[in-house]
């Protein structure tokens, strides 16, 4: 077991604070009660907290400045706030329907942890969990909020999608451009070297001249990697003149049309590049194909399935905010909020 791997298992769990269970202290500063609970400063630090450790971990070069973890935690903040709101309300939503994790349930989680983390021992977990500052108690309540949102999302929006099949060869038909593979090709070249800015010169008009005898000798017959062995200056020498393979939509027009005009086995004319005169060789190409959707409708149903899913999940949230009595006692933390919403749904309309 690493310590990083662990932290990964833990994190999540570490950072959510137990808002349903826990006892506030009446001097505690109170942000907002939703329909009578209550969510402190401290329970906001600790997020944030585990918020700028999440992002620490993903950019772990750079020590930001004070100014520059400000920065952070005011863009971080109202998206954040959402989230807050919407776990509590799904946690409550848990409660209503009689959810909770059972002495069997949490056993099986740990045990489970344990596992990934090649941890054998009691005492090791526990030092683990000490080392993230998690006790047992907590992340038992940790792990019943996250059932408890878990089984909500799935019995009151993911059990009630349907898909059917005249929504996904609509959505095949939209994409058909994400099931089709670009045509590719392999070349062969053998290129003969001459100055740049030469065009006329002794020296050009000498590599011109071997060019198109490499060609001429290709055409009538001989192996076209012998010639390459022989005669040509690129590097693609050592590897017996092989370029690519290349998706044919990456060329370059031009090169794009003149590859286009041959079949397998066919040469170019000769070609002037910034290094010299090139023969290229069509060594293989693969057409265009689109897959049948019979082969992708199970793909298919995966995204049409995830984008209702992301709908319906913002419907139901939707419901829950509208129901919910939010007492507000921060003005500047409600403005977050409803920063965090409109971010949201400028998210949603975008997709």
């Amino acid at each position: 077991m690493t310590k990083q791997a662990l932290r990964c298992a833990l994190v999540v769990l570490a950072i959510v604070p137990s808002l349903a269970y826990g006892q506030t202290e009446m001097i505690e500063q109170v942000l907002v009660k939703i329909n009578g609970e209550i969510f402190t400063k401290t329970d906001l630090e600790v997020r944030q907290v585990g918020a700028l450790r999440s992002l620490g971990r993903a950019d772990a070069t750079s020590k930001p400045t004070d100014a520059q973890l400000r920065k952070m935690l005011d863009d971080l903040t109202p998206q954040l706030m959402v989230s807050i709101v919407d776990e509590i309300l799904l946690v409550q939503r848990g409660k209503e329907l009689g959810y909770s994790l059972s002495d069997e349930q949490f056993k099986s989680i740990v045990d489970n942890i344990k596992k990934e983390n090649k941890i054998e021992t009691e005492e090791a977990f526990q030092a683990a969990l000490k080392e993230e500052n998690v006790t047992m108690a907590e992340l038992r309540k940790n792990l019943e909020r996250q059932m408890m949102i878990t089984n909500v999302t799935r019995n009151e929006v993911q059990n009630k999608i349907s898909v059917t099949d005249d929504e996904l060869h609509k959505y095949y038909e939209a994409h058909v451009k994400d099931f089709t593979t670009s045509p590719s090709i392999t070349l062969r070249e053998v290129l003969v070297t001459a100055p740049s800015g030469d065009a006329g010169t002794t020296a050009d008009l000498a590599a011109r001249s071997k060019a198109e005898s490499v060609r001429t000798r290709a055409t009538a017959g001989e192996d076209f990697e012998k010639l390459v062995a022989e005669l040509s200056d690129g590097p693609s020498r050592a590897n017996k003149g092989l370029l690519g393979p290349f998706s044919m939509d990456d060329l370059a027009p031009e090169i794009r049309q003149t590859i286009e005009s041959l079949k397998v086995g066919e040469l170019t004319a000769v070609l002037r590049t910034a290094t010299g005169y090139q023969v290229l060789k069509l060594e293989s190409a693969t057409p265009r194909l689109t897959k049948p959707f019979d082969e992708v409708k199970d793909q298919i149903s995966e995204h049409v399935f995830d984008d209702k899913q992301r709908v319906e999940e913002q419907r139901h949230l939707d419901k829950l905010r509208q129901q919910a009595i939010i007492e507000w006692k921060n003005r500047d933390l409600q403005k977050a909020y409803d920063v965090g919403l409109a971010q949201l749904k400028a998210s949603i309309l975008s997709q």
